[in-house]
C-alpha cells in the first residue's frame, strides 16, 4: 500500500534506496533462467540435525559488497527515448546580493554601510520591509553594535529604495506602488494615479470609483486612465528578480492518455515498471550450501542471512508488481468512466465520480482508490493533472439527472467571464442565472462555488 502511494519519483527513490540495502535484488534483464520462483527449495531445514564440521569456510568472502559491480546497483530501466537529460542551470545570485552589489556602487560611511546592509537583509521574497523603524534601531544596537536613530535610518531606507526593482524596500503596497510611480516619466495621468494612492488608498482599494470622481473632481475618463497606469505596477517586485533561486518542482506524469482513432489509449510511465530479478549469484550460494556435505556453524548463520535478502528481494519484486497492476487498473477505469471528457477535454462533460464509484468497479478498497488519486499526476491532451481533480460530488439538475459539480462551477465561471464589468453579478443573481439554467443551487452554495474558484465577490470585481 505505501508503494501504491508513491508517485513516479518518490518510487525512483525508493526504488534506489532498496537496491542500495538489499544485494540480493537487481536490475536490468536476467542473462539466464530466472531463479525467482524456485530458490526456495535450495534451502533445507532439516540439515539442522547435520554434524558441523569446524573447519571454517569463510563465505563472507563471496557476499562482500566489492564482488557486485557497479553496473548491477544502476537501474537500467529507460529505452533511448526515456533517457534524462538534465537541465542546466545557472548558478545566479541571491535577490539580496543583487541589491548588496548595488549599494557597492553608493558613497557611504562605515555606519551608514552597517545600516543599509542591514535593511537590505531585511527585505523579504516579495521585495518588502515589513518591520517598523523601532524594532530596526533596536537590532542594530544589540547584534550590530550600531547605536543610530529613527530618522538616520528613514534617511538611510530611502537610499536602499532607490536600487531595482522599483518598489523594493517598500514597508507597504501602497509606499511600494507610490515609490514605482515617482520613477516614472510624469504625466497627469501619473500625477493623478500617485494623488489616488497618497489620499485615497482605501477608496482605491475597495473600488469605491464614484467616491474618487467626486474627492479628486475628475471625470470617469480620466480614474480610468489613472487606474491604468497603477494597474501596470508590480505589487511585489521581489518577484521579478531574474535572479531569484528557486526550486522548480518538475511534476513527472505516472500516466499518460492519447487519442488514437477515435479511442482513449493509456500507458503506463516506463518508470514505474523496472526490470528486477533475485541475484542469481546468492541463489547460486544457496545452491552450493545445500549441495556441500559438511556444514559449519558459521555457514549456517550466513546461509540465513542470504535467505532472508532473498526472501526481500522476491517480495519486492511481487510488490512491485502487484504495485503496476492497481495503478493500471484503477486510472483505466477512471479513464472509462471520464470517456467523454478525455475525447474532448470539455470539463461540463465530466460525469460526478466518488471514489467509491471506481472502488466498486474494480474490486477494490477506497483506501487504494484514493492513494492512487491522491498522488499521481496523468498526461492528457489538455494538459498534466493530478487525478483526484476529476472526481466531484454531484447534485441533481432540474431534470432530475446527476450533475458534477465541476459541471456547475464551469458555468459559473462562464458566466462571470461574460457578465458586463461596470455592473458585475451578485451571488444572488449568479443564483438566479444558474437557476434559469436548470441548476437550482442556493446562493450560499453559489458563493462557496466562487470562492474555491479564486473568483472575488462582484465589488472587487468592477471596472470602470
Amino acid at each position: 500500500m505505501k508503494l501504491i502511494q508513491l508517485p513516479t519519483q518518490a518510487f525512483e527513490q525508493r526504488l534506489k534506496q532498496e537496491l542500495e540495502e538489499n544485494p540480493a535484488l537487481e536490475t536490468g534483464k536476467e542473462d539466464t533462467e530466472s531463479t525467482t520462483d524456485d530458490y526456495d527449495d535450495l534451502y533445507d531445514d532439516s540439515s539442522d540435525n547435520e554434524t558441523i564440521n569446524t573447519e571454517d569456510i569463510n563465505i563472507d568472502d563471496y557476499l562482500s559488497d566489492d564482488e557486485i559491480p557497479d553496473y548491477r546497483t544502476k537501474a537500467n530501466n529507460y529505452s533511448a527515448d526515456d533517457e534524462e537529460k538534465s537541465v542546466p542551470y545557472a548558478a545566479g545570485i541571491s535577490f539580496n546580493q543583487h541589491l548588496l552589489n548595488q549599494l557597492n556602487t553608493v558613497y557611504l560611511t562605515d555606519d551608514e554601510w552597517n545600516i543599509a546592509e542591514f535593511l537590505v537583509g531585511s527585505v523579504d521574497e516579495s521585495g518588502y520591509i515589513r518591520r517598523p523603524i523601532a524594532d530596526i534601531m533596536d537590532d542594530l544596537a544589540f547584534t550590530q553594535n550600531v547605536y543610530t536613530d529613527e530618522e538616520t535610518i528613514t534617511k538611510i531606507l530611502s537610499i536602499v529604495q532607490e536600487l531595482d526593482p522599483p518598489g523594493v524596500g517598500a514597508r507597504s503596497l501602497e509606499e511600494c506602488l507610490i515609490i514605482q510611480l515617482e520613477r516614472k516619466e510624469i504625466t497627469p495621468s501619473i500625477e493623478l494615479a500617485t494623488d489616488i494612492l497618497r489620499k485615497s488608498f482605501e477608496h482605491f482599494t475597495k473600488k469605491h470609483f464614484q467616491k474618487l470622481i467626486q474627492k479628486h473632481n475628475i471625470t470617469e475618463t480620466e480614474l480610468k486612465e489613472a487606474i491604468g497606469e497603477i494597474e501596470k505596477l508590480n505589487p511585489k517586485p521581489g518577484g521579478s528578480y531574474s535572479g531569484n533561486n528557486r526550486i522548480v518542482e518538475h511534476v513527472v506524469p505516472d500516466f499518460a492518455i492519447r487519442i488514437t482513432e477515435g479511442e482513449l489509449e493509456l500507458t503506463l510511465n516506463g518508470r514505474n515498471a523496472p526490470e528486477l530479478h533475485v541475484s542469481r549469484e546468492y541463489s547460486n550460494m544457496l545452491k552450493g550450501y545445500k549441495e556441500a556435505k559438511e556444514k559449519s556453524k558459521s555457514q549456517k548463520d550466513t546461509v540465513m542471512f542470504i535467505k532472508q535478502k532473498l526472501d526481500a528481494a522476491k517480495w519486492f519484486i511481487d510488490a512491485i508488481r502487484q504495485r503496476q497492476q492497481t495503478l493500471f487498473i484503477t486510472m483505466n477505469s477512471i479513464m472509462h468512466y471520464q470517456k467523454e471528457y478525455f475525447l474532448t477535454g470539455d470539463e461540463r462533460n465530466l460525469r460526478p465520480m466518488i471514489l467509491k464509484d471506481i472502488a466498486d468497479e474494480i474490486g477494490m478498497d477506497v483506501s487504494t482508490v484514493s492513494r492512487v488519486a491522491n498522488s499521481k499526476y496523468v498526461d492528457t491532451p489538455y494538459g498534466t493533472k493530478l487525478i483526484k481533480e476529476y472526481f466531484s460530488e454531484s447534485m441533481k439538475n432540474e431534470q432530475g439527472e446527476d450533475v458534477s459539480t465541476k459541471e456547475i462551477k464551469k458555468i459559473l465561471e462562464t458566466v462571470i467571464q461574460d457578465e458586463t464589468k461596470k455592473k458585475p453579478l451578485t451571488d444572488d443573481k449568479l443564483a438566479a442565472i444558474l437557476k434559469e439554467k436548470g441548476y437550482p443551487i442556493a446562493r450560499r452554495t453559489v458563493a462557496k462555488y466562487r470562492e474555491q474558484l479564486g473568483i472575488p465577490v462582484a465589488r472587487m470585481r468592477k471596472e470602470i
